[in-house]
């Protein structure tokens, strides 16, 4: 009983995850090309006949633009909301454009896909858990600041793609802008190594047997500083980091025991989905800008 999970591409140039069974997958954002999703699909020895579907997460170019030639060649639905399709000017087959709201639970074959809102510099940003044979894979990145909705999801996966996108004296010191650096540390921006790292040391289950450390900034982080910041806090967790370049390998993972299946939260932590809406509310006005 597992799930297979790879990166094919995760960086300002291009994001794009992999989540599925023995029977069927889906994809999390294609930020980059069809050909390349093919190529590197096949360089992993995955089936694209194997993905039904493409899950988007919101309107930046480095997470959209290779959806629409991947979508009509191989005649995968799109599912995004109506928000970011309009944001996103994506012109798509209609017959193969799925609307999805926050909280609703999605089948693709044994697969169920829920988003949930997250603050983020876009018009409807959302980010995903995949669940499937009693194990949940959670995609949390472009993520401005750590939210209750955020933790409740971490707190449940057994595998998760976590945005460590920064390191802050990286940042501070490098040449961006002044205005792009506030951008980028702003509570709708993306997560730093260090923000990513306390979320992963304080609400971690028991049972994350692997994190993919994703959306690293080539000006602003290093993936040897990522990693060796994560190695010392990883327990029996293994710490990947998913690049730019390249595909990672496909990871499988596995529930280890019948209480792995099962959501340990207390009372004052609900599940995912009865989390109540207030996120969208809260969210204020925002003009559209890419971070990249």
């Amino acid at each position: 009983m597992s799930l297979f999970i790879t990166s094919l591409n995760s960086g300002s140039n291009g994001n794009c995850y992999y989540v599925g069974n023995e029977n069927e997958a889906v994809l999390i954002d294609a930020g980059i090309s069809c050909r390349e999703i093919e190529k590197r699909l096949l360089r992993l020895e995955l089936s694209i006949g194997k993905i039904k579907a493409i899950f988007i997460s919101h309107e930046h170019s480095d997470h959209i633009k290779g959806v629409a030639v991947l979508s009509r060649k191989h005649k995968l639905p799109v599912y995004i909301t109506r928000a970011t399709l309009k944001s996103g000017g994506l012109q798509l087959d209609e017959e193969l454009v799925k609307e999805f709201t926050g909280y609703q639970n999605i089948m693709i074959g044994d697969l169920n896909i829920m988003a949930f809102p997250k603050f983020h510099d876009a018009s409807d940003p959302h980010s995903f858990i995949v669940s499937g044979n009693g194990i949940k894979i959670g995609v949390l990145t472009d993520i401005g600041s750590i939210c209750k909705h955020v933790i409740e999801a971490f707190k449940q996966c057994h595998a998760a793609f976590l945005e460590t996108n920064y390191d802050e004296e990286m940042l501070e010191g490098g040449n961006y802008p002044f205005y792009l650096k506030r951008r980028i540390q702003s509570s709708h921006g993306h997560l730093s190594n260090d923000q990513a790292l306390e979320l992963f040391v304080n609400h971690r289950a028991p049972f994350l047997t692997h994190v993919l450390l994703s959306h690293l900034s080539r000006e602003n982080n290093s993936p040897q500083l990522a990693q060796q910041l994560f190695d010392k806090h990883a327990g029996k967790t293994k710490v990947i980091v998913a690049t730019r370049d390249y595909e990672t390998a496909v990871f499988n993972i596995q529930a280890n025991s019948v209480e792995d299946m099962e959501l340990k939260l207390t009372s004052e932590s609900p599940p995912v989905t009865a989390f109540t809406k207030t996120l969208q509310t809260a969210l204020p006005p925002i003009v559209q800008m890419s971070l990249f």
